[in-house]
């Protein structure tokens, strides 16, 4: 039987009986880390939120929940955006606060219908800065199609935020027929990307560090809504999507290697990467497979299915640069690998972290 008595607060914590794997186990304090999308997050999920709160909804740690209420499918799903700079190349805070709950429905298949918003303001911060935030906000949720109906608004003391944190939770209809989740990915789906990678994260370095690479490069961020009602009128027979945001596309194509129990092969050249992401990455010691995206999704697809959701998402303004990367294995389950331009073959792991915190 665990002990579960609480300490008192300021007492030293003993987390010598934790069952998690190193390096959780190394840290007894957070680290940037634990909010990267990687290994780290999943351990803190894995080994302290899922017990601590329990259900079988949550341990499908799926971008959003899908429920039963009343006779009717719904996504549910939260996120909290912490990203600096606020304003960025292509987008805002605001922006993302709207994009990354409707994308994280429509990774369900759901129709985002409505969104709560809260806004963590620290004093000090300029009420245009506010003001623009919101109305980014606004028109964000105006092109996704979906309404702000609730809200609420907290202040921190100056040196205790970093200017807006928002957090936004969002509910949708999921359409009968559709069954989107890991666990029905199967050898011989088709693994494929609605578009070129990268894009979102380093548009945020480049801003954040000052840095120059010959050409302004510009967020990916937009709502995704549209692009899954489109794949799914051509087959609901989709197995699952995903959002490739902290941790890239690496940490997506792990995450449904590990839930689905199967081995993932993708083909490094097809990976659509943007000459800009490429030379930014080189310079910077980054690996593009890492970085965080948040205009794109990551669909497995049965065989039979794929030339048609590819030419699809090609067709629509926001898959115009999709591509087919790879397929599922039954070899190597949980793994994912990736095939060189010169016939070698790399494991793609799971980040530890992440290569660029505070993205979104």
């Amino acid at each position: 039987m665990p002990d579960t008595t609480v300490p008192s607060p300021g007492a030293p914590l003993d987390i010598s009986g934790w069952t998690c794997p190193a390096p959780l186990r190394d840290q007894p304090r957070v680290v940037m880390g634990h909010g990267g999308g990687g290994a780290l997050s999943a351990e803190l999920v894995q080994q302290i939120f899922a017990p601590a709160f329990g259900g079988e909804l949550l341990a499908q740690l799926g971008d959003s929940a899908a429920l039963s209420l009343g006779g009717a499918r719904l996504a549910f799903s939260t996120d909290s955006f912490v990203v600096r700079p606020l304003f960025f190349p292509g987008g805002s805070i605001g922006d993302l606060a709207v994009n990354g709950t409707v994308n994280d429905l429509a990774m369900s298949g759901a129709r985002a219908a409505y969104l709560s918003c809260g806004f963590i303001l620290e004093e000090g911060v300029e009420m245009p800065v506010v003001a623009a935030v919101a109305e980014a906000m606004g028109a964000a949720a105006r092109t996704a199609g979906v309404e702000v109906a609730t809200g609420d608004t907290k202040v921190v003391e100056a040196g205790h935020g970093d200017g807006i944190y928002i957090n936004t939770a969002g509910i949708g209809l999921i359409p009968d027929g559709v069954d989107l989740r890991p666990q029905r990915v199967a050898p011989g789906d088709v693994v494929l990307v609605s578009g070129p990678i990268g894009v979102h994260g380093v548009a945020i370095m480049s801003v954040r560090e000052g840095l120059e690479f010959g050409v302004e490069i510009e967020s990916d961020c937009a709502a995704l809504g549209g692009l899954v009602e489109t794949l799914l009128a051509v087959t609901p027979d989709l197995h699952v999507l995903r959002d490739p945001t902290r941790g890239g596309l690496a940490a997506a194509l792990n995450e449904i290697a590990t839930a689905s129990g199967t081995g993932v092969v993708i083909q490094e050249r097809a990976v659509p990467v943007p000459p800009t992401v490429a030379n930014a990455c080189a310079i910077l010691g980054l690996d593009p497979m890492y970085v965080a995206n948040e205009g794109k999704l990551v669909a497995f697809v049965p065989r039979d299915h794929a030339d048609a959701v590819l030419d699809a998402m090609r067709a629509h303004p926001l898959g115009a640069g999709a591509a087919a990367i790879g397929e599922v294995v039954g070899d190597h389950p949980g793994m994912v690998v990736a095939r060189t331009p010169l016939g070698g073959t790399r494991v793609v792991d799971l980040p530890m972290g992440e290569q660029l915190p505070r993205i979104c």
